[in-house]
């Protein structure tokens, strides 16, 4: 990939307005614009926003290079100033030696046989869902998206904290949709002064982010009053008995509220966002729905839940949540900025000169190169044969390299258990033939929600299938 050599060929740049560049129509539709740079180019495109001059990578392996094999010269981009608003210093955003400590401090908590420990509180969570859903209307349609937002919530507040403290969160419940809504608002602001101004959406924006935190603190501190042999088998019980190898110190509460509002806000909302394309795609599709519901039946039966033994034999089931998360990742797009001047093969890209780089998983993911099916809902992508066809970077719904997500386990994990277990007990079908668009900001949401009709199978049905 590097290369001494000089550059023989410039970058591809698209015509566009002066100052504004193509401002506006990234703006107006992010997908559908970037979709048209993939089609009328192979490798690398440049285009202006703002006076910024950004370059689209389009291939697996500038992906690799950028995020793996030369990931040192790139650094988060300015976009991610959006959520260092709230989330502060965690490892989303955090950089260099300060982000290595982080994530060697955090690691443990997400290896596989620490996560088991949480598969008995999903399943809970999920449980309760089911008894609501039962008693329901079932002739009222469902707002799918909302109630994955709400289960999310409530599986990763018990994944963190472990005792019932969701009423606290449903305190804040408000503030928590006002933080991510002011969020995804300020992802295309091009203007990043502004948010220190004090509008009205901004003072409410601050006003929730300190109720928000105010309660993180609190169950901090209240775990550190705690005398030291009590033990909990939750993620912050985990990010707190953690110690650095070399210095022996652990995280000061600082470290802890970053890491916890990280692993918060993050892990519900990308995990509710692809399970509600799951059931949006599975309702449309109940061929899949009922490969599914075979597989379910004969590795775990009409009653039993999933452990974490059994979500290993459900192998279409996953592969129909990684098919969702190639259609719909929700972290759709990955923004880096490099420190140095760069070769890509035969171009160069100049700093100082370019001033942001874009690799675009949802451009990858549909990449007619790489997928037999593209456009298509086709599990089979994900057979192990198929697997083998593909460059690893062409399918990265959690990042790559180094900063990989850490959380990638985790949200498998509550993905294969609320779909298996919903998909167990209820039929879900589509309510017209409006296809459902996503919407694009900080994840990738169905805009203007879901609906789904949503109704229990009966259990002599199931005992059939």
């Amino acid at each position: 990939m590097v290369t001494d050599e000089k550059a023989t060929k410039p970058i591809p740049k698209r015509n566009s307005l002066p100052f504004l560049g193509s401002t506006l129509d990234f703006a107006r539709d992010p997908l559908a614009f970037l979709t048209r740079l993939q089609q009328q180019h192979d490798r690398l495109v440049q285009f202006n926003a703002v006076g910024r001059l950004i370059t689209l990578t389009l291939t697996p392996e500038d992906a690799k290079y950028v995020l793996q094999e030369n990931n040192k010269n790139y650094v988060k981009s300015a976009a991610y100033d959006v959520l260092k608003m709230f989330l502060g210093n965690g490892l989303l955003n955090s950089e260099g030696d300060f982000w290595r400590r982080q994530r060697r401090l955090a690691q443990p908590a997400f290896h596989k046989q620490r996560l088991a420990l949480l598969v008995d509180g999903m399943n809970r969570e999920t449980a309760e869902l089911i008894d609501r859903w039962k008693n329901r209307n079932p002739a009222e349609p469902l707002l799918v998206s909302e109630e994955m937002m709400q289960l999310a919530l409530a599986v990763v507040t018990r994944s963190l904290f472990s005792s019932d403290v969701k009423n606290h969160f449903e305190n804040v419940s408000e503030s928590i949709t006002t933080i991510i809504q002011t969020a995804y608002k300020e992802i295309f602001n091009f203007f990043p002064f502004t948010r220190n101004w004090p509008t009205p959406r901004t003072i409410r924006y601050r006003r929730a982010v300190r109720k928000t935190e105010a309660i993180i603190y609190e169950i901090i501190e209240q775990r550190r009053r705690e005398p030291p042999e009590t033990r909990h088998d939750d993620l912050l019980g985990m990010l707190m008995e953690t110690r650095d190898e070399d210095t022996g110190e652990q995280m000061t509460n600082q470290q802890l509220r970053d890491e916890v509002t990280t692993i918060f806000m993050a892990g519900h909302e990308t995990t509710a966002n692809a399970l509600s394309w799951a059931f949006y795609l599975l309702a449309k599709h109940p061929e899949i729905t009922e490969n599914v519901r075979e597989e379910i039946n004969r590795v775990l039966g009409p009653t039993n839940l999933p452990t974490i033994a059994t979500l290993r034999e459900l192998t279409y089931t996953t592969q129909v949540i990684q098919e969702t998360l190639r259609l719909y990742p929700p972290a759709w797009i990955i923004g880096r900025q490099p420190l140095h001047s760069d070769q890509f093969g035969d171009y160069r890209v100049e700093v100082p000169g370019a001033d942001g780089l874009l690799i675009c998983p949802y451009l990858l993911h549909r990449d007619p190169r790489y997928w037999e099916k593209p456009a298509a809902f086709h599990p089979e992508h994900f057979s192990p044969e198929q697997v083998k066809l593909r460059p690893t970077y062409a399918y990265l719904p959690f990042g790559g390299g180094p900063r990989l997500c850490i959380g990638n386990n985790f949200a498998m994990m509550e993905m294969q258990i609320v779909l298996t277990l919903l998909i167990r007990e209820f039929d879900f079908r589509t309510i017209d033939q409006k296809i459902i668009e996503p919407e694009p900001g900080i994840t990738l949401r169905p805009k203007g929600g879901l609906r789904l009709q949503v109704q229990v199978r009966p259990k002599a049905e199931w005992a059939a299938s």
